[in-house]
């Protein structure tokens, strides 16, 4: 497949106890699919995978192939520290018939970079389907350098990046020279310059509860191709992005975004803790105001939009 487009990585619900709330995993995924967006993840870091065991990872995917049904395109995230653990949820993933699978490098081992490459390749001869490498060095401790991106690239498999390493330069460098890696925005605050530089989509934590105002940047950007109307949706977005990115709470956001929305959410797993009254209350009042804000500029015509930057005020 050809990755692009809007991704979420779908949230996974939990009851006051802790335990998977299958119904409204159902729901997230329902919401998902009706919403406009291009594909879902499963096993994401939003999903909330690393604090999960093994059947409820496997469980997860088969639910979610079962509920989608070819609706969407499906990627399973397959992240974990053995490659043989990889390995193995790829080809569960491969056997359910997802349409690719999400690579990370593996956290806290802190591979080199022949290593990782070694790694990943490893698992593309083991699953063989179209993978869309996650490149987060903040959170796994290992940058997907351009050593390993030279090896990996010699795979027709290894079709996408999500890159969320907040490098200017990593950004500059995938776009230039690894055309064939089509280009995926992982760094929130950063998605008009993705865009900008022909990005192919947005992988994106808050689509799950924003989709309409992440694909509203999408469309301005990468299908009308109208960067005045795109600078003004990002400005709206960027009180948010700032709050996702650089909060220190942004599964505990999201998952709260989804019940502001009406949407099951429940709790975050141990040792995380749900966010504070009044940490809900600025993200409360940060969604409302750039909800406003993006349906009056999606709303005029396009020849009205405005070079004026927009300033909100959260």
């Amino acid at each position: 497949m050809s990755f692009e487009g809007v991704i979420p990585p779908v949230t996974t619900p939990l009851h006051a106890d802790g335990s998977i709330d299958r119904d409204g995993f159902c729901t997230m995924l329902e919401h998902l699919v009706s919403s406009g967006v291009h594909a879902i993840i499963v096993g994401g870091t939003t999903g909330e995978y690393y604090a999960q065991t093994r059947d409820e990872r496997v469980g997860l995917l088969k639910l979610a192939r079962t509920i989608v049904n070819g609706r969407l395109p499906l990627i399973a995230g397959i992240g974990a520290i053995r490659t043989e653990d990889c390995i193995e949820y790829g080809l569960v993933a491969r056997d359910l018939k997802y349409d690719g699978i999400l690579i990370g490098a593996p956290y806290y081992a802190v591979p080199t970079q022949l290593e990782l490459a070694n790694h990943a390749l490893s698992i593309d001869k083991a699953v063989n389907l179209p993978a869309m490498l996650y490149n987060y060095p903040g959170r796994t401790g290992t940058m997907m350098d351009f050593e390993f991106l030279d090896r990996v690239g010699r795979s027709a498999n290894f079709c996408a990046i999500k890159e969320s390493s907040g490098s200017v330069n990593q950004l500059h460098a995938l776009a230039r020279d690894y055309p064939h890696i089509d280009l995926f925005c992982g760094m929130d605050d950063q998605a008009l310059e993705f865009f900008v530089w022909g990005a192919k989509g947005w992988v994106c934590g808050a689509g799950n509860c924003l989709p309409e105002e992440h694909l509203a940047l999408y469309n301005a950007c990468a299908i009308e191709n109208d960067f005045v109307k795109g600078r003004q949706i990002m400005s709206a977005l960027l009180p948010l992005m700032r709050l996702l990115e650089q909060g220190g709470k942004f599964v505990q956001s999201i998952k709260y975004g989804c019940e502001l929305a009406g949407l099951p959410a429940g709790p975050v797993r141990r040792p995380m803790r749900d966010l504070d009254e009044t940490q809900k209350r600025e993200l409360e009042i940060t969604i409302r105001t750039l909800k406003a804000v993006i349906a009056s500029i999606v709303a005029k015509p396009r020849n009205k939009v405005s070079e004026n930057v927009i300033a909100i005020n959260t």
